[in-house]
Order: C-alpha cells, then structure tokens, then sequence
C-alpha cells in the first residue's frame, strides 16, 4: 500500500482549526440541504436552519441545539411527506451535545432525539401513495432511535477522550510545576550552602587578618622581623580567601562548575597553624582511630571547628587559648572546640549565623551542635557526628 505522507500533516492541521472545520461542514450540509428538489421553499429553509448551526456545535452546543430542535418542529407541521436531507443535522447535534456539553444537556439530548425518531417516523414514513404502514414506522423509527443513540454513544465516547487528555495535561503541568518547586528548592539549599560557605571563608579570613595586624603594628616597633612574619601571614590568608572566593562566585555563574572549596579532615593542620599564626595558642587532642567519613560529613567538621576559633578569635579576648578534642567511638565523632578567654561576645544556645550555620550543616548528617559558656570561664561549642556521616565501605 502507498504511502500518504500529506494526510498525517492534513489531520494535524484541520485538528488545530476546528472552528473552520465545523463551519466547512455546516456550509456544504446546508448548500445540499436548500438546493436539494423539494416541493416547498419553507422545507429548504428548515433544513437550512437544521445544518448551519453545526458550526457552532462545539463553542455553543446548546444553542445549536434550541436551533435544531426549533427548526425540526416546524419542519413537523409542514406539508409534504418527502424526508428532508436537513434532518441529517439531529444525530450530528445529539452527539455534538454529548460530547461538548454539559452532563445533564447530553442526556436531555439524547431524550430528544429519541423522541424525535419516533414523531419523524410517523411523519414522514408512507407507502401506496401515502398511506402509513404501522410495520414500516415500526421500523423506521427503531432505525432512527437506533442511529440516535450509536451518535450519544460516540459523543459520551468523544466527552471521556477530552476529560482523559485534559487530566494528562493536568498531570503533566502538576509534573513540571513540581519540577520546578523541586528546582527552586535545590536552588535554595545551594544559596544557603553558598551563603554559609562565604560567611565561612570571609569571617575566619577577616580575623586572622585582624589578629595579624594588629600584632603587626605593635611588632614594628620593637621586631621588625614579627611584623614582616605578620604581614606575610595577612597576605597569604587574604590570597587563600580571594581564592575561596572565586571558587564560590564561580558556582553563582549559570552553567559556572562547582568549583567551590571543599576542606575535610585532612585541612584542619593548616587551619590550626594559620590560627596560631594568628597568636591564638590552639592545640589537638585526638582519642581513637578515625574512621572515614562523607565530604558532607568532613566539610561539616572543618567549618564548625573554623567557625569556632574564628569566634574565639572575635570574642575570646587576650591572652585566650583554645583545645580541639576530637573523640572517635566506633562510628561517630565526638568534637569540642573550649577556649578559657571572656566568651563575651557569643551568647548561650548561639543565636549568631555562624552557630546557625553549624547546626544546619551538621544536621544534614544527622548530627547535633551545642553551643554554650564553660562553667570555668570561656565558651565551648560541642558537635556529635553519628554512624551515618560516616562514607560507605
């Protein structure tokens, strides 16, 4: 069999305007309809008034419905027993109503329209020259009945494919609008991931900075070698911070990698010897073996050891000094940062960004922060990693 290219696209196209569709068919039922022999002029005029409404059929189904019905009742009470080719638009109406109208209109006129195949039969059925035969109504009003009822049936049919695609576009909008609230919330959580990230990065930087200069100020005067030691320092963490920072500005750009720092484990030696540069004595003290853990997981214990000695840098005073235990049991990770300086500037419980910061990176390993006064002086920040943070074997 050939191939017919043309008539997929033709279905496409007449599918898309089906306003001028219906008016095309309306126009050329109503040519037949009024330019067919009939006996009287009134006849053609009804079975114009019984097709032309079909272009509005799928708009206004109910309107060409009264007009239908209107006209077939006049066309009732016409002379002349000559089945008129407009009464073609009857079935043509009941199905356009069964399937474009509301529920309650499709049944009204499926009712109708039965009603009407047993009035049409007995009007319009004769034979030996007029006179009616019961069997002949019989017939031809079940056949009527029965092409009334197959148009409902195909317009239900019609009424259940259009609610079926509506509720597939429906479900398909719900689906890329859930998409998209799932987008802006991943877009979120990497805003506040970035947010954290720089407050990180800046807050820790911009007090070693300080730290740096203000012991270089007063280094120059007495050691000159202390305050070049200080001002190597301060240039070396500006330029680390400037790095971090286009890492994270990096990730902002649209389609920019993910370029942003990631320290772990491995980088707290030189967050330590960079705070001590500083002139904050610091020390370690690591109980058990460590286990390996999720860069999730390492990046957390970076930053909330980080965040704690950039806040002992801030508000711990002079002549303050900090201990970072690290305790491993079995799979979790017991961590505490405690200084003994005047733990002024942190209030208990945290409510800084920075001790926010901790506990929602913490927490999305499952772990928990403490943040409070030492009952001896100073302040101390506790975080409990569990099992869960801990990388897969």
């Amino acid at each position: 069999m050939a191939r017919r290219p043309w008539l997929p696209r033709a279905q496409v196209r007449l599918r898309a305007h089906p306003t001028a569709v219906d008016t095309g068919v309306a126009l050329v039922l109503g040519l037949i309809a009024t330019l067919s022999p009939l006996p009287d002029v009134a006849v053609a005029l009804t079975g114009a008034g019984l097709t032309l409404p079909l272009a509005l059929r799928r708009r206004a189904p109910l309107v060409t419905f009264a007009v239908v019905v209107a006209a077939g009742l006049v066309l009732l009470f016409l002379p002349g027993r000559a089945v008129p080719f407009g009464l073609v638009g009857v079935p043509v109406t009941v199905h356009a109503l069964a399937a474009y109208g509301p529920r309650w209109a499709g049944r009204a006129g499926l009712a109708v329209g039965l009603v009407a195949s047993v009035l049409g039969a007995g009007r319009f059925t004769t034979i030996d020259g007029g006179a009616l035969s019961p069997q002949a109504v019989s017939f031809s009003a079940a056949s009527i009945a029965l092409l009334v009822l197959a148009s409902w049936a195909l317009g239900h049919l019609r009424r259940q494919r259009l609610l079926t695609e509506a509720r597939l576009v429906e479900r398909a909008q719900m689906l890329e609008l859930e998409r998209g609230q799932q987008a802006q919330l991943v877009a979120a959580a990497e805003r506040a991931r970035i947010a954290r990230e720089l407050h990180d990065v800046v807050a820790h930087s911009l007090a070693v900075v300080v730290a740096q200069a203000d012991g270089g100020r007063y280094a120059a005067r007495t050691d000159p070698a202390a305050a070049t030691t200080a001002l190597e320092t301060i240039g070396v963490t500006s330029r680390q911070a400037l790095r971090d920072m286009r890492g994270l500005l990096g990730v902002l750009r649209e389609g920019g990698p993910d370029v942003a720092p990631q320290p772990g484990l491995a980088d707290l030696p030189a967050l330590l010897a960079d705070v001590r540069a500083g002139g904050l004595p610091v020390t370690l003290d690591v109980d058990g073996s460590a286990a390996p853990m999720t860069p999730t997981a390492e990046l957390a214990v970076y930053r909330v050891v980080q965040e704690a000695l950039t806040n002992v840098l801030k508000h711990a005073g002079p002549a303050a000094s900090v201990c970072v235990r690290m305790r491993w049991r079995g799979g979790s990770l017991d961590l505490e940062v405690a200084d003994d300086g005047r733990g002024a500037g942190a209030p208990a419980g945290g409510a800084g960004h920075g001790l926010t910061g901790m506990r929602e990176r913490v927490a999305l390993v499952g772990g928990t922060v403490v943040a409070e006064p030492r009952a001896t002086g100073g302040f101390v920040v506790r975080a409990r990693f569990p099992d869960r943070g801990l990388a897969p074997a």
